[in-house]
């Protein structure tokens, strides 16, 4: 009998050594989850030639935005909401909108400014002014340069960063495509992507890396703006790469439910058909409404939203895309603007137990309620008077890791009860539902990788309009 005290100790022990071991996220991923929806700009020759990928042959002199203007991408962005703008610095044509000293495809050989111009100088100044963060996105491949397809181009592409990182950080999200064709020697590049990391580390260390497989943020494995009903932060790497040695889409959606590390999902898309600027597109322009469903299938499954606006050959982000920005921040507005919690009673059920609390809808991550026992403690939201309800929106209290495998929330209105059945949650789960009248909400825990730490709940009543569409949101 007395062997089972020493066992119980280590069984203790080995649980919170595991607890201690569950991935989390450091405090810039911590940060980045925070942002939920922010811009891409596509930018480049291809604006001007019409092109998606460019051969790296167009003539410098085709670049010339001759009223760009940084500054109104700002004030677009601020006026969608938006928290950031990444710049495509480098794409596949390998033409720089910086003057590099290593490459001589370059906005110092276009016309633009006669050649005196620098686009990342302007875009990360007026971020800077407007309150935005700015990211860049670089190519590793390079249609133009002479060293591509040798070792020599991996010096290059690591001085390339040097030169962004010194001279117009601070970066707060830089992204690799890991894309990875022939140059114009007919060779394809060996990646370095070792050093590479190592690089942005010894520079800027507060930089957040994305590519297929982070390492601090991954692609969510389509380009159409969608995280996965299931979608983890946590992603195993070991033995993949970025770009064909990626892990299959699937998993790439919905993650790894025990992996290793804390890489989550940011879901690219674009405002048009085409990702660089076509004036053909300008009737093609996604509706509000378009752009709010996708916010519910990207932010409300726990992912962020990186949402591609590119400028059109003036320099300036266009009006049809500046319309329906401004819209879709009215749709974000109107529909979350009135908690329905602040009209109820919220409670912990234990049993025949139950406790009143009131940090579940003070609009703080950083308090939160702990379910310790997901067979017995349930979550209630109890209505003074019958409610019409067709949105609820959950976040855990993810600094300490994700822990909901799977959770249902059952509606109530006297004897009429409807469930819903759901798995993840992370950062932010919107869950929409056509509209029911609910005296009470019990959200019950199914299935979790340790003890749950719900930090808010939000019930809401949107216009139907926007979510009839949503089939099992």
């Amino acid at each position: 009998m007395k062997k089972y005290p020493a066992i119980i100790s280590i069984l203790i022990f080995s649980f919170q050594l595991l607890i201690a071991q569950l991935p989390k996220p450091t405090m810039q991923q911590l940060q980045w989850h925070d942002m939920e929806f922010y811009l891409f700009a596509h930018f480049g020759p291809n604006t001007f030639t019409d092109k998606e990928w460019g051969e790296g042959t167009e003539k410098e002199e085709i670049f010339n935005p001759q009223n760009l203007d940084c500054r109104q991408w700002c004030r677009v962005a601020k006026a969608a909401g938006a928290t950031g703008i990444i710049i495509t610095a480098k794409h596949h044509d390998g033409f720089c909108l910086w003057p590099s000293k290593y490459s001589s495809h370059t906005v110092r050989e276009s016309k633009w400014k006669d050649g005196k111009g620098d686009v990342l100088k302007e875009l990360s100044a007026a971020c800077k002014e407007y309150g935005l963060k700015f990211g860049v996105y670089i190519s590793p491949w390079d249609r133009n340069h002479p060293d591509y397809g040798t070792p020599k181009y991996n010096d290059v592409f690591v001085n390339m960063m040097t030169e962004l990182f010194s001279n117009y950080g601070p970066i707060w999200e830089l992204w690799w495509d890991g894309a990875n064709g022939e140059g114009p020697n007919g060779k394809k590049q060996v990646y370095d992507w070792d050093r590479f990391k190592k690089t942005v580390k010894k520079l800027s260390p507060n930089t957040v890396v994305f590519s297929d497989i982070g390492p601090q943020i991954r692609w969510v494995g389509n380009e159409k703006g969608i995280a996965g009903k299931t979608n983890w932060n946590t992603l195993d790497t070991i033995g993949f790469s970025a770009g064909a040695g990626a892990p299959s889409t699937d998993t790439l959606n919905i993650g790894n439910v025990n992996g290793k590390y804390w890489i989550p999902a940011e879901c690219d898309v674009s405002i048009r058909p085409g990702w660089f600027y076509h004036k053909e597109e300008d009737d093609k322009v996604k509706t509000p409404e378009q752009l709010f469903d996708l916010y519910l299938k990207s932010v409300g499954r726990g992912a962020t939203l990186l949402l591609n606006v590119p400028p059109d050959r003036r320099g300036l982000i266009n009006e049809n895309d500046s319309v329906a920005l401004v819209g879709f921040k009215k749709l974000r507005e109107e529909s979350f603007k009135e908690n329905l919690c602040k009209n109820a009673v919220t409670n912990i059920i234990s049993g025949n137990a139950i406790k009143n609390i009131a940090s579940l809808n003070d609009n703080n991550v950083n308090t939160f309620i702990v379910i310790k026992d997901v067979q017995k403690e349930k979550v209630q939201i109890h209505f003074k008077k019958p409610t019409i309800i067709n949105c609820i929106v959950l976040k855990e209290f993810i600094e300490d890791g994700q822990s909901v495998q799977e959770f249902n929330i059952q509606v109530s209105n006297n004897n009429i009860t409807k469930t819903f059945l759901h798995s993840t949650i992370g950062h932010k789960r919107i869950i929409t539902f056509d509209a029911i009248k609910a005296n009470d909400i019990v959200i019950n825990f199914l299935k979790s990788k340790r003890e749950i730490k719900i930090a808010e709940v939000g019930v809401y009543l949107i216009d139907s309009k926007l979510i009839e569409d949503i089939a099992n949101q």
